[in-house]
C-alpha cells in the first residue's frame, strides 16, 4: 500500500491531531475555546483552521500541488499573521504533520518509513508555502500601518496649517 492510500485510510485521526496539535500552539485559554466550541459564528477561527487542515489532507492524498496548498494555507495563515506569533510559531503547525503521520501510520505498518519520502517533500514544500504566505500578510500589514502613520502625520500638519495641499504637486510646505 503506498503512502497516499495509507494516509487516506487514517485521515480523520490525522486531521483531530494535526487540529489539536495546531490550536495547542495558542495560549492555553484559547486553545481551550477553539478547540471545545463548536458554533462556527462564535468560533470563525477555528472553523477556518479546521476546515482548512482538512483541506491539507486532502491534498496531501491526492498530490495537489502547491496552488492548492496555497489555497488552504492562505487563511489560516491571514488569521496567525494578526497575532502575536513569532514567523516560526506561525508556520511551524505545517512541521507537526510529519510526525502525526509518523504516528498514525507506524500503527498499521511497521515499514510505514520507507514509504513517507514523497509525502516529507510536499510537507516541506507545503511549509515553504506557509512561510512566503505569512511573509506577505506580515509585509502587508506593516505597509498599511507606515501607510496610515504616513496619513495621519501629513493630515496633523495639514490641521496646523503648515502645509498646503495642491492636485498636481501634491503635500507642498
Amino acid at each position: 500500500m503506498n503512502s497516499a492510500s495509507l494516509l487516506a485510510t487514517k485521515k480523520q485521526a490525522i486531521l483531530k491531531s494535526w487540529f489539536q496539535a495546531t490550536v495547542d500552539s495558542y495560549p492555553a485559554d484559547t486553545a481551550r475555546f477553539l478547540k471545545n466550541q463548536k458554533d462556527p459564528f462564535a468560533n470563525p477561527v477555528g472553523q477556518t483552521t479546521y476546515r482548512n487542515l482538512e483541506i491539507l489532507v486532502d491534498a496531501l492524498v491526492t498530490g495537489a500541488g502547491r496552488d492548492a496548498m496555497a489555497a488552504a494555507l492562505d487563511p489560516i495563515l491571514r488569521i496567525r499573521a494578526v497575532q502575536s506569533f513569532t514567523p516560526s510559531k506561525a508556520t511551524g503547525f505545517v512541521f507537526f504533520l510529519k510526525q502525526i503521520i509518523r504516528k498514525h501510520l507506524a500503527e498499521d505498518d511497521r515499514d510505514a518509513s520507507g514509504t513517507l519520502t514523497g509525502l516529507d517533500r510536499q510537507i516541506d514544500e507545503m511549509a515553504l508555502v506557509a512561510f512566503d504566505i505569512y511573509v506577505a500578510c506580515r509585509e502587508k500589514i506593516f505597509e498599511l500601518k507606515a501607510t496610515e502613520s504616513r496619513n495621519q502625520f501629513f493630515g496633523s500638519l495639514k490641521r496646523a496649517g503648515l502645509i498646503v495641499e495642491t492636485e498636481a504637486d501634491g503635500p507642498g510646505f
